[in-house]
């Protein structure tokens, strides 16, 4: 099949969703909740920022949040936007901006050029992506996991887009399967029987924007993923597990917290944002109770868009964050505002919401 089509089949596969749940939960929005007015601000806001040195993780999965956005809503000048942000850098003056190294926060910015790809058949574009998903799996373990794996919670989104991205564009199903077996070596490794994450085997914290790498993993992943595919039932699993607890560990008002089980914790946006975007693709794919989820998802984006200030920053942003056996270490972790990590959920769950 001719990588064009099928990324479009793919897509096609996966997105035989519930019409009725989005018409239940997902419409009739507060003024300042509207999905289409709060991503064009945000990505409006993305697109006049400057790089950063050398392009952050973050930035990346704003960028294809971005790029998923204008995809999905029809939004050809911002298309056009993020494409010119792209074709920057190949020039001598940004080149050195591009991550080169084989590391999993660095490897992840393949994602922009292959979903460039994806959406204009540029094959150099397509061949510049692929690169960094190959040699993510360059030196590979004997398990057959990925030389770059650490089991931290983060590269559940990080390696995974990647990998995901790759076969979306390329169709090689080696690809998915790398990803799958990554996942589920993950989730054995990770998954508590509360259903959520530790940040590492040697942290015992149910951080929040970590946990939301997972979630936001997974629903890539089940998006991708066959139905008979060896590993779909055991990530599903996975999935729905984590979002039960997450439910009960929601606040009344929406949002989750820097610790997940600790209620003096603060609100944090980008957790909030990423579970969101989880629960919302849950909802709309069929995979989650549209009765139970759906009116926890719709909390979570009015708490979300609340976190959006009047200079399209989202607010309230755990700062980048090791790992550290300290409770007294994440429970002190400060706030930004307009921090990548923050403006990439509101894109991904934005594009949930609206997509057809």
């Amino acid at each position: 099949m001719r990588p064009q089509i099928f990324a479009l089949a793919c897509l096609a596969a996966t997105c035989t969703t519930t019409a009725l749940a989005q018409q239940k939960y997902f419409q009739d929005w507060p003024e300042n909740a509207d999905p289409r007015a709060v991503a064009d601000r945000v990505a409006a806001h993305f697109v006049t920022s400057p790089y950063t040195n050398t392009i952050h993780y973050s930035e990346v999965c704003t960028w294809y949040g971005a790029l998923k956005y204008a995809e999905a809503t029809g939004r050809t000048a911002l298309e056009s936007q993020l494409r010119e942000r792209y074709q920057r850098l190949l020039t001598p003056q940004f080149a050195s901006y591009i991550p080169d190294k084989e590391h999993v926060d660095f490897e992840i910015f393949g994602i922009v050029p292959l979903q460039i790809f994806i959406e204009t058949k540029d094959a150099a574009a397509q061949m510049a992506g692929l690169r960094f998903a190959d040699r993510q799996w360059s030196h590979p373990q004997p398990d057959g996991l990925s030389g770059e794996t650490r089991y931290w919670v983060d590269d559940m989104y990080m390696l995974e887009i990647l990998q995901l991205e790759a076969y979306r564009a390329n169709g090689d199903r080696k690809y998915l399967d790398r990803a799958a077996h990554e996942m589920v070596a993950y989730l054995r490794k990770l998954q508590q029987p509360n259903g959520l994450f530790y940040h590492a085997p040697d942290v015992p914290f149910f951080w929040g924007r970590g946990n939301g790498w997972f979630a936001a993993g997974m629903a890539e992943m089940l998006l991708s993923l066959p139905a008979d595919h060896p590993q779909r039932a055991e990530i599903l699993a996975g999935y729905r597990k984590m979002m039960a607890e997450l439910v009960k560990d929601q606040d009344p008002d929406g949002t989750w917290r820097q610790l997940l089980d600790h209620p003096e914790a603060w609100e944090e946006s980008s957790a909030t944002g990423m579970f969101t975007f989880a629960m919302v693709e849950g909802v709309r794919r069929g995979w989650l109770s549209e009765e139970t989820y759906g009116p926890a998802a719709r909390k979570g984006w009015i708490a979300l868009a609340g976190f959006v200030d009047q200079n399209a920053d989202v607010t309230n942003i755990c700062v980048g964050t090791g790992k550290q056996n300290s409770l007294a270490y994440y429970l002190a972790r400060p706030r930004k505002t307009g921090d990548f990590h923050g403006q990439a959920p509101v894109l991904w769950t934005a594009r949930a919401l609206l997509e057809k």
